[in-house]
Parts: C-alpha cells; structure tokens; sequence
C-alpha cells in the first residue's frame, strides 16, 4: 500500500468520498445553496456603485429599493447557508455510520493478528473518536472551501468586469497563497499522523494502568507508571505545539500576502482615478469586493488545518478497513462433526526467530474421547487448543476435523463444532440470557436450564430481573467464581460436539465443580472433550492425558498407566502439580 504521505489531496479526498457519496437530494441542496451563496456575494459591492454614484451623487434613487435590496439578499444568503449546512451535516452523519460499520464488521471478521499488534483503546478510539472529529472536520471543510472558493471566483469575475488592470495585480495573490498552503499542508499532514500515534499510545497506558491496577498497587508500581505517562504526555505536548505553530502561520502569511496585493491596488487605483476618470461609486465598489476577497482567502487557509486533520483520521480508518487482512476460510461445511480431530507435523512459530511454540509430529482425538492435557506453564496446551478453531493457523503441518482440513472448513462452521470455557472468561455487557446463549436465538427455558447445570440457579433466584438481569462492565456484578460458571452455562447451551476446557473448573468451589462435573459427565455422551486442568478429580477420569513440555508431546496415557511408568506424569504428581478438591 503506498505510503500517505504520497499522495495528492485529490488522492486522499477521493479515496474517502465513496463514504459520503449518499444521498443524492442532499448533495443536490448543498449544490445549489453554495452556488446561490457564492454568486452572491459580489452583489453586496455591486448595490453599493449605484447607491453611491446615483444615490449620494446624483440623488436619483428610490428610497425603498435599497431595504429590499438587501433584506432580500441576505434572506437569501441566510436560508441557503442554512440549507448547506443541514444537508452537509446528513451527509457526514450518514456517511459516518457508512464508515464506522464498515470498520466494525472488519473487526469482526479481521485476522486475530491484528489484535495481538494493536491495543483495544487504540482501535477503539480510531472507531469512536477519531473517526467522528475527521468526518465532521473534513465535511465542514469541504463545504467551506467549495462555498469560498466559488465566492472567490465571483469576486474576481467581478473585478474583472470592473477593472481588469487592477485585477492582473489581485491574480499575482494566489500562487504565493498557493504554494503557502502546499507547503504548510504537507507539514500538518505528518504533525497529525504523529499525534495521533502519541494520542494512541498514552491511551494506552491510561488502559494498561486500569486494567492492572490491582498489580500496580500492590508492587508500588505507580511512580514510574506516572514517569511513563509524563514522558508521553510531554512527546505529545511537544508535537502539539509544532502543530499549532504550522497551522498558526498560515492565516497570518496569507494576510500578508493579502495586504500587499491590497496596497498595489488602491495605490494603481488612486493613479487611475486621476486621468480615467473613475466615479467614487466605481472605486468603492472595487474596493470593497477588494476587501470581501480576503475573507474567503482566509477561510481557505484556516480549512487546511481541519481538513488535514479530518483527513489523517478518517485514512486511518480507511486502512484498517482496507489493509487489515481477514481471515481465510474454506467452503465445507457441516451440521454436527462426530468429533475426530488429527493433528499431523505440526509446527506453531510465534515469531521468526523465535523457537517453535508447538512441535507435534501426531496426535489423533477419537470421537466422543475425553483427552487431557497436563504439564507446566508454557508447555504449549493453550497453542494445542487454540489450533482448533482457527484462533492461530500453525506454521507448518496439517489439522483436520473428520477428515477434513480445517483450512478447507468454512470457519462459521467450524467453529460452531465447538464450546470453549477458557480460565480468562470474557463476559459481555449484557444480560445473563443474553450472555448464555451468545450468538445463538434465546430459548429461556433452555437458558434457565444451562445455568442450573452450571450451579448458577440459586444466584438468579436471589436476583429481582432474574436471567434478564445486567451483569455490569466486565461482569462487575459477579464474583470470579460466578463469572466461570455463567461460561460454562454458555457453553453448555451450544451443545456443540466438541467442548474445550482451559481450566474451567479452575474459580469453582467443591460443591460447585460436583456440579458442573456432574453436567458435564452427561453431555460428554458422543462428544469430543479436551480438557486443560491441574485438578485430578478432571484428569484421572479421561480417557487419555497428553503430558507435554516445551510444546512437545512427551507421553500418552491413563492416569494409572502413567503413574506406573514413572515418567514426567508422576514426577509432578509427586511434587504436587495437581492437586485434589477437598471432601
């Protein structure tokens, strides 16, 4: 993709028109208001010549003709300013949506790598924020200099018709002015795009700083947190500065520029007026159109700051839309697998320099078997199971659900093949029916049922809404506890063949893990479980355990045999890696 910085503004305006290209009633208003707006403007110095010259000089004009002249104007002028600027701000807000849903729906659908490259505020402040200030910005200054630069034609065709000598001095203006805002635009553009990354990574640390602040005060971690934020926020006060320095010095060096043209023509006027003639009405008139024309002249020097700025943001977003990459999916799909999964030279790479995270020659998962993976931290169990459902695609090697390759799988639906409790449980801002049957048309006699499987019946009955109850930002209103089980009862209401366990069991007390292994135990009857645990009330009833280490698989076995073989199993049941729930 080209770098921004290359292209023209006509590139990066056309690029995001497609966004705002609706209604068509509402760009037709906006037309035709600005047209009207424009052409008059000259008007006001073209009544004051015959006001002056046959009013005040000759005495031979109508009282009435000149409130209705220019009540009239201004009526105008004021309902199609009104008209624009309604019509322009449809088109933005319309165009907006067009912009953000389309953002979303990549996000939705993006490559999982995207969410390990950028932070969660970053995305979120482009989507919500930035968006909305570069699309009003950009639309606002868009109508402005469309209105001022038609108005600037209007008043140089003006001048012309009245003298054209002293417009050949008011032509020499603009390409100083031009090239002023060329060059000053160019320097925005970049002091934007880097303000913006300042802006997204002190967000960062206010999102770190929040999500962590348990840690961050129990370690006394906040000073040099505070360090980290000041020299961000120093970085982005600094280049704040440089922004409003170059955006500052336009509307001043334009006025300049102005000012001399200005200077020229009243000194070649005053020169004229001596031997051609030219009535005070007549000289009025050209200077007061003079006048009018730096208004619009500044209005398009203070546009480039906005416009800049709009434009940065709304690219970002036009990159993230175009440049993120979805992920892939075959076409094969199927209701119900029966569950077989086999995992042949698989390789998982996180980084190119780095050692693989997983190395399995062959693995092979019998439908309806029940197969636990045990060993230390980093071992490559949550890589194993994050395979499955396409969360990482493997470096090398192959993996297939019933004989097929998941590659070739339409990932809809593979991934309805399976449930997931994982030990980091995301809960939505939502009801508790809601979150059970995520994704899924709410049954709420199905819902109800899922959470007393889960041992979650008797905290709804305590609650006044029941299952239509809130459950708060980051499920605030439920204990760690609760929050897994309300996992688990979305996954059981899925039903789905194969059921991935990441130390489900892992918040729930005693009385509450008979529970669930009771429900669980049933819905086990024809369907694949993988289960990551460090319980032995989990572990010693599967059908297989996989040990692993250093993402390899090191032995397979039950519980017994492995214990009896006294290899790396019954070490670290010897040194208590698991653990027994208490009776």
């Amino acid at each position: 993709m080209p770098s921004s910085h290359s292209k023209t503004l006509i590139q990066r305006l056309l690029r995001a028109a497609r966004f705002f290209n609706t209604p068509t009633i509402a760009w037709l208003a906006v037309v035709v208001s600005v047209i009207i707006v424009s052409i008059s403007e000259p008007m006001i110095p073209a009544l004051l010549k015959p006001l002056l010259d046959r009013g005040f000089v000759q005495g031979k004009i109508e009282l009435w003709l000149v409130p209705v002249s220019l009540i009239g104007l201004f009526a105008v002028r004021g309902l199609c300013v009104f008209t624009s600027q309604v019509a322009m701000a449809k088109i933005s807000n319309q165009g907006l949506l067009k912009l953000r849903t389309q953002m979303f729906e990549k996000l939705l659908h993006a490559h999982p790598d995207l969410y390990r490259q950028q932070s969660a505020s970053a995305l979120g402040n482009t989507l919500v924020y930035e968006v909305q200030t570069g699309a009003s910005m950009m639309v606002q200054s868009l109508l402005s200099m469309a209105r001022d630069t038609l108005t600037l034609l209007a008043l140089v065709g003006y001048l012309l018709y009245l003298n054209w000598k002293l417009s050949l001095i008011v032509a020499l203006l603009f390409p100083s002015v031009a090239w002023l805002i060329k060059a000053l635009s160019k320097r925005l553009f970049v002091l934007s795009k880097n303000n913006q990354h300042a802006t997204d990574e002190l967000a960062y640390v206010v999102e770190e700083n929040a999500l962590a602040y348990r840690e961050i005060r129990l370690y006394g971690g906040q000073n040099s947190q505070k360090k980290r934020f000041v020299i961000l926020g120093n970085m982005l006060q600094r280049l704040a500065m440089k922004t409003i320095v170059a955006s500052s010095a336009i509307t001043p060096l334009t006025q300049l520029c102005a000012a001399i043209a200005l200077s020229g023509v009243i000194c070649v006027a005053l020169l004229q007026s001596s031997y051609e003639g030219t009535t005070v009405g007549g000289f009025t008139a050209y200077v007061t159109a003079m006048l009018m024309l730096i208004a619009p002249i500044k209005h398009l020097s203070d546009v480039t700051t906005p416009l800049t700025r709009g434009l940065v943001a709304v690219e970002r977003a036009l990159e993230l839309i175009e440049s993120t990459p979805s992920e892939t999916s075959g076409t094969f799909t199927k209701d119900r697998a029966s569950g077989h999964i086999s995992l042949e030279n698989i390789r998982v790479q996180y980084n190119v320099d780095s050692q693989p995270a997983l190395f399995i020659e062959q693995l092979q998962i019998n439908p309806g078997e029940t197969l636990a993976l045990v060993g230390p931290s980093g071992a490559g169990k949550t890589s194993l199971v994050n395979l499955l459902p396409r969360f990482i695609d493997p470096s090398a090697g192959h993996v297939s659900l019933d004989g097929v390759s998941i590659a070739d799988w339409k990932l809809a639906s593979l991934r309805s093949q399976f449930a997931m409790v994982s030990q980091n449980v995301i809960v939505l801002n939502d009801t508790l029916a809601n979150n059970v049957a995520l994704g899924h048309v709410l049954d709420r006699e199905h819902a109800l049922a899922c959470l007393h499987a889960a041992n979650l019946q008797s905290y709804v009955d305590q609650l006044a809404l029941g299952i239509d109850t809130l459950v708060g930002h980051n499920a605030s209103q439920l204990s760690g506890g609760q929050r897994q089980r309300l996992a688990i009862a979305r996954a059981l209401y899925k039903d789905a063949p194969i059921l991935i366990l990441d130390e489900a069991t892992s918040a729930l007390d005693n009385e509450s893990e008979r529970a669930v292994q009771e429900a669980l135990h049933r819905l086990k009857s024809g369907r694949t479980t993988i289960i990551i645990a460090h319980r032995l009330s989990t572990i010693e009833h599967a059908d297989r355990i996989v040990v692993m280490q250093e993402g390899q698989i090191i032995e397979i076995g039950k519980h017994a045999d492995l214990m009896q073989a006294q290899g790396t199993y019954a070490s670290l049941f010897k040194l208590g890696s698991f653990y027994q729930s208490k009776s």
